[in-house]
């Protein structure tokens, strides 16, 4: 694997206006984070939480992580970094990511590669301190339709089954059909047996979805030293008691992440709106919204209600029950990690830049936002049909219709576009608009009739001649589409869609070892890389 070309991300037509602007440091997006990510802003960011975070809090997530990984195998690199949790010069930095089935789409891949590449590169940058990769399993998460499938190739593979409450608490019983379709779409090859075999040990041979994805997620990367944590942890959120009341009682999050959405909406289109209350009551094969309703704090879609002095006392008993939505989570994470940075797709970074005021509010560092990194794997048959149809790497994430159209253009023996005419009239009816000014109000009124009615009509004609030579050249066309759907799925990009099971299928650990060598987190481009 190699690196083809890196891509602006404002150029590939897939990135919303606030992230194109976040990276470009716009003035507009300025006042909704802290620290940028650069070098400057690690450093910064290290002062800033170094006065934060106490060595008590250190010693609490080693024991933590020490408990959840009891019974599983890890690298001595993980061992290591678990380790240098203690020491008041480590810090981490953190992806999370949903339990998607298999690790779903490819962007987990580079979340988690994005994470890896970034506490090496802070490393070599900032010898005095340690970085420690997180990924954060966001197994209380009950959305299981998002989860429960993964693509390979053009087939969905389906874990069709009831759900309720927090999906990483779901059992893996009778998870052999899954095996099966899955089994079936592989084929032969050595690679094919790995990953099935991978498949077997991480659903077959745990008991829920928690373990199965730790399991699968260290497979992947426990050798580089990613470290795993689970937030459904009682321990953990025992930490994270006073806030839980403070939120329960005052909703400072409802009305500071309010006041900077509102803020927000005057350039940007808001991503998350909060609650009043932003948490859920967490039992077994439950996970409901608590309200706050006539003077009692209730729990959605049942019959549960608590008075003021019966859930505090509640918080007190039971922390493990209640569950931070997105916005609290984004708090908790902080609250217990000696964390410098959050790294996340567009929509992640779009809903934490909510948060900053709310984090001030709280006396919580706010964390760095980092865009993880985004890539398109292009196989050598696929740039050798590129080259031959003349499209380059940035043409290719053009909308359809447009690069059709402009390849025909290109090719076509006949000139279907007609700007020049268009000038051209529009130079005629200005003359007339000007002649029209000198006579009565009617005149003008027909001739600006008669300029629309003719700028429709060289349109029309336009399209009729595109229309025509897309037939003509109907085997150019097919191609086209036929390339640009095979890397990019349902018109959407790739990481978003396709598995990473389909190209491991192909090229075996090499996928895994060359994201590692070629992706650079503080590139801040969309990376073109050939399998």
């Amino acid at each position: 694997m190699h690196k083809i070309k890196s891509i602006p991300f404002e150029k590939t037509g897939y990135f919303t206006n606030i992230i194109v602007d976040y990276l470009a440091k716009n003035e507009k997006v300025v006042p909704f984070y802290q620290n940028f990510p650069d070098i400057i802003g690690f450093k910064s960011q290290i002062n800033e939480k170094s006065k934060s975070f106490s060595n008590s809090s250190r010693k609490i997530v080693i024991e933590s992580l020490e408990d959840q990984y009891h019974n599983f195998e890890i690298s001595d690199k993980t061992k290591q970094n678990i380790s240098l949790l203690k020491d008041t010069n480590t810090f981490t930095v953190t992806t999370g990511h949903q339990l998607n089935l298999f690790t779903g789409p490819l962007y987990f891949l580079y979340k988690i590669v994005s994470t890896i590449n970034l506490a090496k590169r802070l490393k070599k940058e900032l010898p005095e301190s340690n970085f420690v990769p997180v990924y954060w399993m966001a197994s209380e998460d009950h959305d299981f339709e998002e989860i429960q499938f993964f693509n390979f190739k053009e087939e969905k593979i389906s874990w069709n089954r009831e759900s309720k409450g927090a999906v990483g608490r779901l059992s893996l019983e009778k998870f052999d059909n899954v095996l099966e379709d899955f089994y079936n779409q592989l084929g032969k090859s050595r690679n094919a047996k790995d990953l099935i075999e991978l498949f077997k040990k991480s659903y077959l041979e745990h008991e829920n979805l928690t373990d199965a994805t730790r399991f699968l997620a260290n497979n992947l990367f426990g050798e580089y030293g990613l470290v795993i944590l689970d937030g459904d942890d009682r321990v953990l959120k025992e930490q994270f008691i006073p806030y839980v009341k403070e939120e329960l009682l005052d909703q400072i999050c409802f009305k500071e992440v309010s006041k900077t959405n509102k803020e927000l909406a005057k350039d940007y289109k808001v991503q998350v709106n909060p609650r009043e209350i932003n948490l859920f009551y967490l039992d077994s094969n439950l996970r409901e919204r608590i309200v706050f309703d006539d003077g009692l704090y209730k729990i959605f879609n049942t019959n549960l209600t608590f008075t003021k002095e019966e859930i505090l006392q509640e918080v007190e008993d039971f922390p493990e029950k209640f569950s931070p939505n997105v916005l609290m989570r984004s708090l908790y994470q902080e609250v217990i990690l000696p964390n410098l940075c959050y790294i996340g797709g567009g929509g992640e970074i779009a809903y934490w830049l909510e948060m900053k005021n709310f984090f001030e509010s709280q006396k919580v560092p706010f964390p760095i936002l980092l865009l993880r990194n985004s890539v398109l794997l292009i196989p050598e048959k696929q740039l050798i049909k590129l080259e031959k149809l003349d499209i380059s790497e940035e043409e290719i994430f053009s909308k359809q219709e447009e690069l059709v159209a402009k390849k025909v253009s290109h090719i076509s023996e006949i000139n279907i576009d007609l700007s020049e005419e268009k000038q051209k009239l529009e130079t005629m009816f200005a003359k007339l608009e000007e002649l029209s000014n000198k006579t009565d109000q009617s005149f003008s009124g027909a001739v600006k009739a008669q300029s629309k009615k003719q700028q429709n009509g060289l349109k029309n004609l336009e399209k009729r001649l595109l229309k025509a030579q897309k037939r003509k050249h109907k085997e150019l066309v097919n191609r086209i589409i036929i390339l640009q759907n095979e890397l990019f799925p349902n018109r959407s990009l790739q990481e978003r869609n396709a598995n990473f099971s389909e190209f491991y299928n192909e090229i075996g650990d090499e996928l895994i070892n060359g994201l590692l060598e070629n992706i650079d987190p503080l590139n801040f481009k969309f990376d073109i890389i050939k399998t």
